[in-house]
């Protein structure tokens, strides 16, 4: 079990989404996979909505898995029609889904292919968040519940991706400012902006990016992703899940909507001369504390 997680059992206490049921879309590895083990291990019956599972409709251990597209209206209704005939109600959508566009810049984009690297970033990372609230709104109005979002720090920043990518990403932050409004009080929307992290993500057909991973560790990644943040840090995905997790949580966060928690290691406080103030911290304590 990860040290992030909790056993319900050891501890003898309820979780935070005990009894609750969620969708997490993209939710077969990566962030989505983590998210999903972190609900269950608060309590949440989950399904998982993704292209990449098997055993379609299958039940084990709290665990739903549907085979379908995000970017598919039909699909993403028979996922919550499945999802509700299982457990019998929905609390939470999660949408997590996403492609990167390989940080391809507009100088660089192929002329031959923009149209369609673009309609299929923004299928997934925007029109797909957007089918998959329509689709689970009724159940989430009944069950007074909740929609999360996976944005990115290109939802706020530049240089994270190219304009493709990063303009999907700004999309969703607006998705969600909307969806906020329009669905109070009754539902409550935010999102997660997680900075590059240990996934399997990957990028559009259209740039031949769709076969590997863009962010494996022990590669050129490692430095420039840890190297960009305050707090120099390559996180896997567990370590963005505390955050869906409070969003998730009707105790712990009823007073929330319309947020975005930055779940990026200090990205909005870098410096102009120093990423960090403190790198010099460890070093100056623990020499004060031999000296003692």
């Amino acid at each position: 079990m990860n040290e992030h997680m909790i056993n319900l059992s050891d501890e003898g206490r309820k979780g935070w989404l005990e009894g609750q049921v969620a969708i997490v879309t993209g939710g077969s590895g990566g962030i989505g996979k983590a998210i999903v083990d972190r609900f269950i291990s608060e309590g949440a019956k989950v399904c998982i909505f993704d292209l990449a599972v098997s055993g379609n409709g299958k039940v084990r251990e709290n665990v739903l898995s549907v085979r379908g597209d995000v970017s598919s209206y039909k699909d993403n209704l028979a996922c919550v029609d499945e999802t509700v005939s299982h457990f019998g109600r929905l609390d939470i959508f999660v949408g997590n889904a996403g492609i990167y566009d390989g940080s391809v810049t507009l100088v660089d984009l192929p002329e031959d292919r923009m149209d369609q690297a673009f309609d299929e970033v923004f299928s997934i990372n925007v029109k797909g968040y957007l089918l998959g609230a329509k689709a689970a709104l009724p159940h989430l109005v009944r069950s007074r519940g909740s929609m999360i979002f996976t944005v990115s720090n290109s939802g706020f920043y530049t240089g994270g991706g190219g304009p493709i990518y990063t303009a999907s990403k700004h999309a969703v932050v607006g998705l969600i400012r909307e969806l906020a409004f329009e669905l109070a009080p009754v539902v409550r929307v935010n999102g997660v902006a997680p900075s590059g992290t240990v996934t399997n993500l990957r990028g559009p057909k259209a740039f031949g990016q769709d076969a590997a991973p863009f962010f494996d560790p022990g590669t050129s990644w490692d430095e420039r992703i840890t190297g960009s943040k305050p707090l120099a840090i390559f996180p896997s995905a567990v370590d963005h899940t505390g955050a869906y997790l409070l969003l998730a949580s009707r105790e712990n966060s009823s007073t929330m909507t319309g947020e975005i928690i930055r779940s990026d290691g200090g990205l909005g406080v870098r410096g102009l001369n120093a990423v960090s103030g403190g790198t010099k911290l460890s070093e100056l304590f623990d020499s004060n504390a031999e000296d003692g």
